[in-house]
């Protein structure tokens, strides 16, 4: 288990692209064994793909914050939440294969949803209906608001008190 006293998240900067294209590239591993291409091309597959999401970030959500996530000296994810009037959309949240299932997500999920209660908005996130992560969310009070193909709009409501993580 993770310490959360240890995660902290600091502003991207350019020297992070190979970690970002790292960490967004262990999201595509998966589908990306199923194909018969060489290592480069894989490579090149993820940079524009790691490029393509990026731009339409920027582009949709151009206030943003976009941070490395970070446990302890270690660069262990990113974590991308555009504050809107009326809710925190958690854009993207990304730890690397050995740091999941550490607390860490919990953590930070929990953070926004700390301030979306005190805010009084509510917190969104688009998750894939077979994403593992889908039960982190649902645990943590999240339930399905709509369905874009496999894309599942996730909201939670604000609470008047904190909420127990469990």
């Amino acid at each position: 288990m993770s310490s959360q006293s240890n995660v902290t998240l600091r502003p991207v900067t350019t020297d992070d692209h190979e970690f970002l294209v790292e960490v967004y590239s262990s999201t595509r591993a998966d589908e990306l064994a199923l194909v018969p291409w060489t290592s480069e091309q894989r490579h090149a597959f993820v940079k524009h793909q790691f490029t393509a999401q990026l731009d339409y970030y920027a582009k949709t959500y151009p206030t943003a914050s976009h941070d490395i996530i970070m446990s302890g000296d270690r660069q262990v994810g990113r974590l991308y939440v555009a504050r809107l009037d009326h809710e925190i959309r958690i854009v993207d949240i990304t730890l690397l294969p050995a740091e999941r299932n550490a607390g860490i997500g919990t953590y930070l999920i929990q953070q926004l949803l700390d301030e979306a209660n005190r805010t009084g908005k509510l917190t969104r996130i688009y998750v894939e209906e077979f994403n593992p992560s889908l039960r982190l969310f649902k645990r943590l009070g999240f339930s399905p608001s709509e369905q874009q193909g496999i894309h599942l709009l996730m909201e939670c409501k604000p609470q008047s008190t904190p909420r127990a993580v469990t």
